[in-house]
């Protein structure tokens, strides 16, 4: 049973009555359910209101019966606005030196633009960032809205310790379109399972032996990477890659360590071919904040994985493809843009990460029309940030940064 919460005067009453008309230190038989349906709350709570009342006269205190649950003074602030409530995320621990190249990074993205004379992001539209990403055929505690009469849904696995999964390899651009708003290039372009065919090995109710099974790739190292870099995601480039646009690219991973490096001689052949010259770069080290699949494209994917049922390695593969297919260009566009505004912040910070993504209020600046394509770093932060730099040290950095930026430092 449930209802308001008991007040002072009524626990007193209660308390009084119980305490005064027991026998042998019991209550008379039937009275908390009388006042458990008089004040509608739960018998446990008349309960209670008679173990307490009886301790206090039995120690001889005077009847203190308030009640355990309060419209609280920290409520009651949250509600009017003086306070907040706060969810505390965990960032990338960071060394100084991580900070001056997150610094120097982001600076790096940055160019004089002469029509607004302002310090704007370049368009970073031939940078392609790749990532790998778990998806898991079912999650532990996974909630559901059911009708009234529905029966709750079961769920099973041999062990929650191994539920199964399959990374995936994914590969992004920047979306492009024209001056009408018109998509040209969606940037997707491709997500690849690591995956293998196996033949059964044993009869079973399922499979008969020899029968090709898809399984997950167990263990990630740098050939199995590699591989899928060269015979999957550059041929991908490849088909997909808009003809207008210019084939010089640069290819941003993280610093996993199955990653190979950009003077792996296979790559370089593989990067080189069919008029392309792609490049291969690391990010700053403990930067997910600084690729756009990390930093929100991922997420978005998951959300619509999460939404269908797999029983095998193939549903769930095919799944996360449909997901992958069915996630709108537009969330990629602004992910991209969102990686603009962490730069910003992080300019501002000097490297650090100590901050929240922005909230820039997309969706209504594209209805209103006012939603740019690239955002606008303020000079006198970029100034201090070159001075920053040269104080610790970093000066061959600056004339890199500084001549697109058309600021001549005087260092």
């Amino acid at each position: 049973m449930c209802g308001p919460n008991l007040s002072n005067d009524d626990r007193h009453k209660i308390g009084c009555y119980l305490f005064e008309n027991s026998k042998d230190g019991k209550p008379i038989r039937g009275s908390m359910n009388v006042f458990a349906a008089k004040y509608s709350v739960d018998r446990k709570t008349i309960f209670e209101v008679w173990r307490v009342s009886k301790r206090q006269r039995e120690d001889g205190e005077a009847l203190q019966l308030n009640p355990r649950i309060k419209a609280t003074t920290i409520f009651n602030w949250v509600k009017q606005g003086k306070l907040r409530s706060h969810t505390s995320a965990l960032h990338s621990s960071l060394t100084d030196e991580n900070m001056f190249n997150r610094l120097i990074f982001s600076l790096s993205k940055l160019s004089y633009d002469r029509i607004s004379n302002s310090l704007k992001f370049k368009d970073m539209e031939n940078i392609v960032h790749i990532d790998e990403k778990w998806f898991y055929i079912s999650q532990d505690g996974a909630k559901f809205f059911l009708l009234s009469e529905e029966i709750d849904p079961y769920r099973h696995c041999q062990s929650k310790s191994f539920i199964t999964k399959v990374m995936f390899m994914a590969a992004v651009s920047r979306p492009i379109y024209d001056g009408d708003g018109n998509l040209l290039f969606d940037g997707k372009i491709r997500i690849f399972p690591f995956t293998f065919e196996d033949p059964a090995k044993r009869n079973s109710k399922n499979i008969p032996t020899g029968t090709l099974e898809t399984k997950s790739v167990a263990s990630i190292n740098k050939q199995v990477t590699k591989d899928m870099l060269i015979n999957k995601v550059i041929p991908a480039i490849h088909s997909k890659w808009p003809a207008s646009m210019s084939k010089e690219i640069i290819i941003q991973q993280d610093n996993a360590k199955p990653h190979i490096k950009g003077n792996d001689l296979d790559f370089l052949m593989a990067a080189n071919s069919n008029g392309f010259n792609i490049s291969l770069t690391q990010q700053p080290p403990n930067s997910p904040d600084l690729n756009v699949l990390d930093l929100g494209f991922f997420n978005s994917i998951q959300s619509l994985q999460t939404k269908k049922r797999a029983s095998t390695v193939d549903k769930l593969v095919s799944i996360v493809l449909d997901a992958w297919d069915g996630e709108p260009a537009q969330c990629l566009s602004d992910v991209w843009l969102s990686l603009q505004a962490c730069m910003l912040e992080i300019i501002k910070l000097k490297g650090h990460n100590n901050y929240k993504v922005p909230h820039l209020k997309k969706k209504a600046q594209r209805l209103a029309g006012t939603l740019p394509r690239n955002l606008v770093a303020d000079e006198a932060i970029v100034r201090e940030c070159l001075t920053h730099l040269h104080i610790n040290g970093k000066d061959a950095n600056l004339d890199e940064i500084s001549v697109p930026l058309a600021l001549n430092h005087p260092f």
